[in-house]
């Protein structure tokens, strides 16, 4: 629906749908004068809704935050040495819609209030489209939004309500689609778990990023266990955030980035909405999601919630699963200057799992299964209180404070898939995860001379506590995740514990209202502990216990190091951007490094973390709001990078399998691009018509070096595409909207040794 800017006499902004949760958003441009005067102006003002009540944390911006200001709990701001010239000021707050107006100040004071209201009328001038007519499913994050800082930082954000996709599945395919350099990796066909690996990192359950939601983690653990076998459901969603390796000092020091996802608020102008949709497909898939919203309490209690169920048969055989999540949002303006959210989320699923097929399997019949008695289930429970104060105009405190209770099981037959289910005792495998974590944000903004500066500084306390158990399970075929002898099971029992402390900051320093540079720095504390044991087990080729000597563990790793970074933004207009940026980056070992059993994997056990930086440098804009694009070269640099490399079993079996280890020193780079052109527009179509079409490429050299082992020297590194290229073209009419995409992935390989067969299909291209 198209929101229209509405401007009263006293130059008022209109009040539309909410776009950001939680805190103020604003959206600024500014197309500077070719010079400046050395005169200067205050601006100030005062910001109301229809009611002429005053809307607080607003704000307001001529080109950047170099000359920026929010308002007080009295909805008045205040700019001071803006030089004499013409500015593009906007204005933006949680549920308003964006102002975008030309101004020329050359008087010492200028005084502009604005009333915000819903879209009614069009005036000349002062026409303004809603921010989500205008996405095409895709935009950028701001300089400063939500406490964070993306001056000169790789980002995107998607938009699903504008795309078009099958949000009931969590299609992957589609809703990555228009971001570069993703390997996106489907294991189930419900979208069930998210698997996106960027730049060359491996995509398995999104363990390189940095995962969160509504700005919290949600992973088992940030640092030992971070994959997320939970995944926010697309219809819930406002937009996902994607900030790439540079987020490394501001959201922990992984070298995919951070990848964010913020849900969908509750109506601003309605005391209760209720919203269902029902889908059915093929295989017996159906899913249900229905969601309630609204705000109450005079304006000042905003609330939202959904409860989802899916089901389906699979695919393959062996492959049904059900699937049930419900989340609950209460934000609420307690004073004009303090707000507090409370957040709870639930997800359970159980999964049949039709296991894998040998390449010859796959040729005969792709569709079949030689596994049947192999399960999955997870229990994931978070909740998190985040609270927002403005000390001041100029400063504002964000205190997020998250938690997560968990588990996951599966059961089954964990033998080379090309070895033949006997149906004895299988191996069941638990892990269940505690943790809590704090973070404290401050935004300052504040002069150095007459020119305004920006400083984010943050702390961050980390527990995490998880147990993980290997061991026999039951002989049956059903979901039984029950060990046969929980006290003393047959393969490994660890307590793992993970403790973070780590303090950042970062800071926009304003050279010229075009021109910034941002440093930041990070001090990271990490202290990884391990006690539990595991079982070495010699068995007879009838599959006999001939002896079994078990292996007590107590080990515990700390490390302290410091990471440093820097990015540039140079502004040349108000449609034209370029930037550039290094961080450094650490990524600790997991718990899955520390100790497992399966026949199909070994680590290392003097495994080690991983270090190194990543780097961009690219040019961003739009072309008269008819083409949007970006270009971007990156470079990431690996010490000791962690991989699978392709072993063999001592003779005479010589069966082979991967051996997880420090392969070696590995860089990655390439150039990604990504172009959206409005096609309609372009020839003159009336309004009411859309048509566009994107182009999203990626080319990527991924290699290991500086190793001695010749069967790894400049090899390309484990699940990094070469070449990756999507396309689309999106046509729409008043309530209808349809897309034809296309895609294609170059080939890769699953192990450093770049293997394109193996006979049990464990590795390969």
């Amino acid at each position: 629906m198209k929101s229209i800017i509405f401007i009263e006499a006293s130059k008022t902004i209109p009040r539309t749908a909410p776009f950001y949760a939680k805190s103020a958003v604003l959206a600024l441009l500014l197309l500077y004068s070719a010079f400046v005067n050395a005169q200067s102006a205050r601006l100030y003002g005062k910001i109301t809704d229809q009611a002429n009540q005053a809307i607080p944390f607003a704000q307001v911006v001529l080109d950047s935050a170099a000359f920026s200001a929010t308002t007080d709990g009295e909805g008045r701001y205040e700019i001071s040495n803006i030089p004499y010239g013409n500015y593009r000021l906007n204005a933006a707050a949680s549920g308003m819609a964006t102002l975008s107006q030309e101004l020329e100040i050359n008087s010492p004071f200028a005084n502009i209030d604005f009333t915000m209201r819903p879209a009614t009328i069009e005036l000349p001038g002062y026409t303004l489209t809603d921010e989500k007519e205008e996405t095409l499913g895709i935009t950028r994050m701001r300089s400063i939004e939500n406490f964070g800082i993306y001056a000169g930082k790789k980002n995107e954000v998607i938009v699903p309500d504008d795309l078009d996709l099958n949000a009931a599945t969590n299609n992957a395919r589609q809703l990555y689609a228009k971001i570069v350099g993703l390997n996106i990796w489907e294991s189930d066909q419900a979208g069930l778990q998210l698997g996106i690996g960027g730049r060359g990192l491996n995509p398995n359950r999104t363990s390189n990023f940095n995962t969160r939601q509504n700005g919290y983690d949600i992973s088992a653990d940030a640092l030992g266990y971070p994959e997320s076998y939970y995944t926010p459901p697309a219809e819930a969603l406002q937009q996902i955030e994607i900030l790439r390796g540079a987020a490394s000092l501001q959201y922990g020091t992984q070298f995919g980035g951070m990848l964010n996802f913020r849900f969908k608020e509750g109506p601003r102008d309605r005391k209760f909405s209720f919203v269902t949709r029902q889908s059915a497909g093929s295989w017996g898939f159906f899913n249900t999601f229905n969601s309630i919203g609204g705000t109450i309490a005079k304006d000042k209690l905003n609330y939202y919630a959904y409860y989802q169920f899916k089901r389906g048969d699979g695919y393959r055989p062996n492959s049904g699963f059900d699937y049930q999540n419900a989340y609950a949002s209460v934000d609420y303006q307690i004073t004009p200057k303090l707000n507090i959210n409370v957040d709870l989320t639930k997800m359970v699923y159980e999964a049949q799992q039709p296991g894998g097929l040998t390449d010859k399997l796959f040729s005969d019949d792709p569709r079949q299964s030689v596994r049947s008695r192999n399960w999955f289930s997870v229990d994931w429970n978070l909740a998190a209180i985040t609270a927002t104060y403005d000390l001041n105009a100029t400063t504002q405190l964000n205190w997020r404070n998250f938690a997560l209770q968990a588990d996951r099981s599966s059961v089954g037959n964990l033998e080379r898939i090309n070895v033949f289910d006997d149906g004895a005792n299988r191996t069941l495998i638990s892990g269940d995860f505690q943790n809590f974590g704090s973070e404290l944000r401050l935004i300052k903004r504040y002069k150095i001379g007459k020119t305004d500066q920006v400083l984010l500084i943050g702390g961050r306390a980390y527990d995490g506590r998880s147990n993980a158990k290997q061991g026999d399970g039951t002989n049956g075929s059903g979901p039984d995740f029950e060990f046969l002898n929980p006290g003393n099971v047959e393969g490994s029992d660890y307590d793992f514990k993970n403790i973070n402390y780590a303090f950042f900051a970062e800071n926009i320093f304003y050279f010229s209202p075009k021109f910034t540079i941002t440093p930041g720095i990070r001090a990271e504390y990490i202290a990884t502990f391990s006690d539990g044991y595991y079982k070495q087990r010699v068995l007879d080729g009838a599959g006999n216990l001939i002896a079994e000597t078990r292996i007590d563990e107590d080990d515990e790793r700390k490390r302290s190091f410091v990471l440093a970074g820097v990015g540039m933004s140079y502004k040349m207009n108000s449609n034209v951007e370029f930037y550039g940026n290094i961080s450094q980056n650490y990524r600790a070992i997991n718990f899955t490094d520390l100790r497992v059993t399966n026949p199909n994997f070994i680590v290392d056990p003097n495994i080690q973390d991983e270090s190194g930086y990543t780097a961009d440098a690219g040019i961003r804009g739009n072309w008269n709001k008819l083409f949007n694009y970006e270009l971007t070269g990156f470079y990431l640099a690996y010490r000791d990078k962690i991989g699978q490399v392709l072993r063999a079993d001592e003779p005479p079996l010589f069966i082979d399998y991967r051996y997880r280890s420090n392969i070696s020193d590995a860089r990655i780079f390439g150039v990604e691009a990504f172009g959206e052109l409005l096609i309609s527009q372009l020839v003159g179509w009336k309004p009411g018509r859309k048509l566009s079409v994107f182009v999203n490429t990626s080319l990527i050299d991924a290699r290991y070096i500086n190793s001695d082992d010749s069967s790894v020297r400049d090899k390309e590194i484990e699940m990094a595409p070469p070449f990756l290229f999507r396309t689309g073209l999106t046509y729409s009419a008043k309530r209808f909207s349809a897309t034809l995409q296309g895609a294609y992935t170059a080939s890769h390989f699953t192990d450093a040794t770049n293997a394109e067969l193996t006979s049990t299909a464990v590795e390969g291209i």
